[in-house]
């Protein structure tokens, strides 16, 4: 089984539909989204869960007023301003750091698992699906990943998968590099834009660190022929493979917001490119 991760430097470059569009084309597959900031992939997959569970990625203090002497010290040391005049602590502000637990003088305080997100495997139309949803305000999407990635994995060994997909974080963060660790290749996908092209140059790095081939896509290139040309330009320069280019097409939204991707229409002009980038990529792979 070899494992194809989809990654852009910044949000909004289409990614998530490119990525889709492999789900629709590619056999013996299984699927993964590991954004799980802003998980999307499922919106064209109409997923059936089958198993989820809670993830505990991050801890909170919690305080046992039987033991508490109201001696302050908790409240000098937070500096996250987690604990009021009274001494409650607000679980909303607390980092989970453990400065209070440590300078509490009747050990009143104690640090407890917090419940950061939810994970699950689903049956698609597409095929099997492994994605998390991370809770507003927490901080682990890493680890989060990491159960993501182990759960498709199982998931590709129950079923024989000869490919497993992943659908990767925008940017250069934990999640990021989580989910590289282990691809056996990265489609980075960009636009034609000075701030795709830049955020090009740094996620380019991150997969050349790990020593993953990497693959461009460039999406909506006829928008600005300038900025597709450098970007063309750059991949010469760093003998980066373009597997190809996406004309802009506005029936791409449309076919969203019914849950289908753009290579479902015979007449997208978009999902014809869709469909040329995968049958050259398949080649490149094999």
């Amino acid at each position: 089984m070899k494992s194809v991760l989809f990654l852009s430097g910044k949000g909004g470059t289409g990614k998530t539909s490119l990525a889709g569009a492999f789900a629709c084309l590619a056999k013996d597959k299984v699927l993964s989204d590991c954004d799980v900031d802003a998980a999307n992939l499922h919106l064209l997959l109409d997923p059936e869960i089958q198993h989820e569970g809670e993830f505990q990625g991050s801890q909170e203090a919690l305080k046992d007023d039987s033991k508490c002497i109201n001696c302050g010290e908790c409240a000098r040391v937070c500096r996250f301003h987690a604990i009021d005049a009274d001494f409650n602590i607000d679980s909303f502000l607390c980092e989970g750091c453990g400065a209070c637990v440590y300078v509490c003088p009747t050990d009143a305080i104690t640090l407890s698992p917090r419940i950061s997100g939810k994970w699950y495997t689903a049956q698609t139309r597409l095929g099997p699906l492994a994605s998390a949803e991370l809770y507003p305000g927490e901080e682990t999407s890493g680890k989060l990943v990491t159960v993501v990635k182990q759960k498709a994995y199982a998931l590709a060994k129950e079923v024989s998968a000869e490919r497993l997909l992943i659908d990767g974080s925008p940017g250069i963060g934990c999640p990021v590099i989580a989910s590289v660790s282990g691809a056996n290749a990265v489609i980075l996908v960009t636009e034609p834009s000075l701030s795709g092209l830049h955020d090009l140059e740094r996620i380019l790095k991150v997969v050349r660190h790990f020593r993953i081939p990497a693959y461009l896509v460039i999406n909506k290139y006829d928008l600005n022929d300038a900025v597709s040309a450098q970007i063309e330009e750059f991949a010469r320069e760093e003998e980066l493979t373009v597997l190809g280019q996406i004309p802009y097409d506005p029936t791409v939204p449309g076919m969203m917001i019914h849950g289908k991707s753009a290579v479902e229409d015979p007449d997208s002009a978009a999902g014809k490119a869709m469909r040329k980038i995968y049958s050259r990529f398949a080649e490149v792979i094999a």
